[in-house]
């Protein structure tokens, strides 16, 4: 070996490490960022010795994929059961505490009590009152319901906006990957920027990528509409500012593209978009009108002479509602149902009514003489909420049962779907991790190996001193004897 084809590869070795060393301590720097994929130095050899000829990133285009689908299904069932959890809340909890249900037993508990001692007055007031309790739980729990829906709107909002800003983001580094490619220059950055910026619009819906010349990547949603080609398609919606049972939620367009929601307990929605979507248009309303159908029910079973009797109603034009045909879903009647103020005391009523009829001060008092053991009203009035009545099938429930037997119901449904949702939750959470750990070791950063390849990259950058001293010594063994 010649003197010059010794400091050629020695030069070619320090060049070489210096990349390969720079590379290595940007890979150990980033060793805890998520968002980072591992980076490693390509070396060919040649005539002119080894060289470094690209920087390779670790990418993995198939596991990338599988991680965006459970990522993005997880983000679904997550948000869908918490929305699940919310409305178990307002029923109290593990409990019910605030139930319709746990309202309706105590009334009939009360009525149980007033109905063995019709002359008590202390008896009738209790009756009352639980009945006002279940008025109470009925109007507390639409509001709560509405408000839901209220605030899924505005989180829907909140997203839109967010995914907008998400795809003007993506547009910007997919056109810095485009240009780096394209210039054969070192695109990892600009590619890490990219899969940063489309994991977050994953989370809010689910998308599917291809990738076409220079690097350049296209968006679609679950259900193949475009999300983004070259520039952002355009993600619009109409918030609405409050909610009552008969509101019917805007969509959501992508495109021009309505955006489905999602369905069932165990979502198929991707991404958190269409499970609110699903809460606001689907889990919210049902159950709203499950409560609805316990207070139509109460003002069918309390009627006196086709009028409403001990529970009555205020229409959507603010006015008295009658009596409401029965089997079908009267929209908001829940949170308008009220104790008639003939037997509020406070209101100048008279909670004995109760026991003698004519509530509704239209009709003849089935007790006119106002005897202190009567029970028949009392009777009918008790055993009305074990009779089996018409409920309206949309409510997802049993159409012929007792009204105690359906506000049952009501709850199970309720738990049974966030019983279905948790365990589903579970299960995305698991893949989604699963799925991200695969990723992560095959596309970040293992410190030992980094650490390993540093030693290496010392013992090269060492062999390469040792040539330049043996030559350094040549040289002046030359220059010795030329003197």
């Amino acid at each position: 070996m010649s003197l010059t084809s010794a400091l050629n590869t020695a030069q070619s070795i320090f060049n070489n490490t210096g990349t390969q060393s720079s590379i290595v301590s940007n890979n150990i720097s980033n060793a805890g960022n998520k968002d980072y994929v591992r980076r490693q130095a390509m070396l060919t050899t040649s005539l002119g010795g080894a060289q470094v000829v690209k920087i390779s990133r670790a990418q993995e285009d198939a596991l990338l994929k599988q991680y965006l689908k459970a990522s993005s299904q997880d983000s679904a069932q997550q948000t869908l059961l918490g929305g699940l959890e919310d409305l178990k809340s307002i029923m109290g909890g593990n409990e019910n505490e605030t139930s319709p249900e746990t309202a309706l037993r105590a009334f009939r508990d009360k009525l149980g009590t007033f109905r063995a001692t019709p002359g008590d007055l202390i008896a009738a007031q209790g009756a009352i009152t639980a009945a006002q309790d279940v008025v109470t739980s009925l109007n507390n729990a639409s509001k709560a319901v509405q408000q839901q829906r209220a605030d899924a709107d505005k989180q829907i909002k909140n997203q839109v906006d967010s995914l907008n800003s998400l795809l003007k983001q993506f547009e910007t580094a997919n056109n810095a990957v485009k240009k780096a490619t394209s210039s054969n220059e070192d695109p990892s950055s600009a590619l890490d920027e990219r899969e940063k910026v489309l994991k977050q619009i994953n989370q809010i819906v689910g998308v599917s990528t291809t990738t076409r010349a220079n690097n350049d990547m296209v968006l679609y949603t679950a259900d193949g509409t475009t999300l983004f080609e070259t520039i952002p398609r355009t993600v619009s919606f109409e918030p609405t500012q409050s909610y009552a049972a008969s509101t019917v939620g805007n969509k959501v367009y992508i495109d021009g593209v309505a955006v489905n929601m999602g369905s069932g307990a165990s979502t198929n929605a991707q991404g958190s978009l269409a499970s609110l979507l699903q809460i606001r248009d689907d889990i919210a309303p049902t159950f709203q009108s499950q409560l609805d159908e316990v207070a139509r029910g109460l003002v069918n079973l309390y009627q006196e002479d086709g009028n409403p009797g001990l529970f009555v109603w205020t229409q959507a034009n603010g006015t008295a509602g009658g009596v409401p045909p029965a089997g079908v879903v009267i929209d908001g009647i829940a949170g308008t149902i009220a104790i008639n103020d003939r037997v509020i005391t406070s209101k100048g009523g008279d909670p004995t009514r109760l026991r003698d009829g004519n509530i509704n001060a239209s009709s003849t008092p089935a007790n006119p003489g106002g005897s202190s053991g009567y029970t028949a009203e009392l009777d009918r009035l008790y055993t009305a909420m074990d009779s089996g009545i018409p409920f309206d099938p949309s409510t997802g429930l049993d159409s012929n049962v007792s009204i105690l037997t359906f506000a049952t119901n009501s709850i199970g449904w309720l738990e049974q779907r966030r019983s279905d949702a948790t365990t589903a939750a579970e299960n995305t959470q698991a893949a989604a991790a699963r799925t991200d750990e695969a990723y992560s070791n095959e596309t970040g950063v293992n410190l030992d190996e980094e650490l390993t390849l540093l030693l290496d990259i010392e013992q090269s950058y060492k062999a390469a001193t040792k040539i330049l001293n043996a030559v350094d010594e040549m040289l002046k063994a030359l220059l010795d004897i030329a003197s």
